[in-house]
């Protein structure tokens, strides 16, 4: 007899994916690896200090323990692994709030309709809140803030591996468009200290990026300007830079957005896209299902090679490279012609 797991046995695996994803979310949002970072706990401690059911929160450490989150030991005492570590909120490259944003009823409610959005084409966002993801965020702070938290938390991985692979030499003024609150401007501004940065984002998000830039010292080179990437850009810079901005938007959108920094750019100005290319070869099965997220979400899409391609060279541009990172992202480098 073989010693291999049937086809059902594996596809089964696979189908309860979705209580793996929901039960590291709620690890998250109960803080339980901040509890841990000074050594084990037992399930009886932890539960007693995020004031929950004992027997509840034990069932939740056994299961993550099976999967390598926590390590279990004699009485019931947990203990961080490597992976565990990075729900903690005090880390480097933190998952937690990314993990929270995943578990959120923001995300986990359109994706229970995605049937929806593979029948339709559009986004089951739209469907579950009767409006779109940015606008329902914009209307409820506290859902901005789990939003913002999760792309801050994401982003820590992504920047690290862009300020690593390329090289801002000879950009005077760099232009983050959509930067959200400034992780990435401010990470590249202080590897590059002859540069200055403008952030350029909705009024709301820039209020709390300067607290950001400020933290970071670099606010003394970095302007904030708020407004609507759709209708224009800030003016004058060397490169503008867009991290996952354009994967929210369909193909008409995206070249409006591309078109308005092509008109705003000095001459010989580039564009930086960073996001994931779904046939680059840092990608991963992550890719296509981020793809299917931005489907349910915003309408948006992750795309290939020829799919940038079409749209820098509808914009205006000439995509020049393609230079992966150790992240999922790569930065698609497009020239002005």
């Amino acid at each position: 007899m073989s010693d291999q797991p049937s086809a059902s046995s594996t596809l089964l695996d696979m189908m309860v994916g979705k209580w793996v994803s929901r039960a590291i979310c709620a690890a998250a949002e109960l803080g339980i690896a901040d509890l841990l970072k000074d050594g084990p706990l037992s399930s009886a401690e932890i539960a007693a200090r995020i004031g929950t059911a004992e027997d509840g929160v034990y069932r939740l450490l056994r299961a993550l323990a099976r999967i390598g989150i926590f390590t279990e030991s004699e009485g019931q005492e947990f203990a961080l692994t490597a992976l565990g570590t990075c729900l903690r909120s005090d880390v480097p490259e933190s998952m937690r709030g990314y993990a929270r944003f995943l578990g959120h009823d923001f995300t986990w409610g359109p994706w229970g309709q995605l049937v929806h959005s593979v029948k339709t084409g559009r986004p089951a966002c739209d469907f579950v809140f009767g409006m779109p993801a940015f606008d329902y965020a914009r209307k409820h702070p506290e859902v901005a803030a789990v939003l913002n938290a999760g792309m801050t938390s994401l982003s820590a991985i992504e920047t690290l591996g862009v300020v690593n692979a390329y090289d801002f030499a000879g950009v005077r003024t760099l232009v983050d468009v959509g930067g959200g609150q400034g992780w990435l401007l401010a990470s590249i501004l202080t590897a590059n200290p002859g540069m200055r940065g403008v952030l350029f984002e909705q009024p709301h998000v820039v209020e709390s990026a300067r607290s950001l830039l400020e933290r970071e010292m670099v606010s003394d080179r970095c302007e904030t300007v708020s407004g609507d990437f759709f209708a224009a850009v800030p003016k004058g810079g060397d490169a503008y830079i867009m991290k996952r901005v354009l994967h929210d938007w369909d193909d008409e959108r995206s070249i409006r957005i591309l078109r308005n920094c092509r008109q705003a750019m000095n001459p010989g100005g580039k564009i930086l896209v960073v996001e994931v290319v779904v046939d680059s070869p840092n990608a991963s099965t992550f890719a296509t299902f981020l793809d299917l997220q931005m489907l349910v979400m915003t309408g948006g899409r992750e795309r290939t090679v020829k799919e940038f391609q079409v749209l820098y060279e509808t914009a205006g541009f000439k995509l020049a490279r393609i230079v992966a990172t150790r992240a999922p992202v790569s930065v698609i480098e497009g020239i002005r012609v």
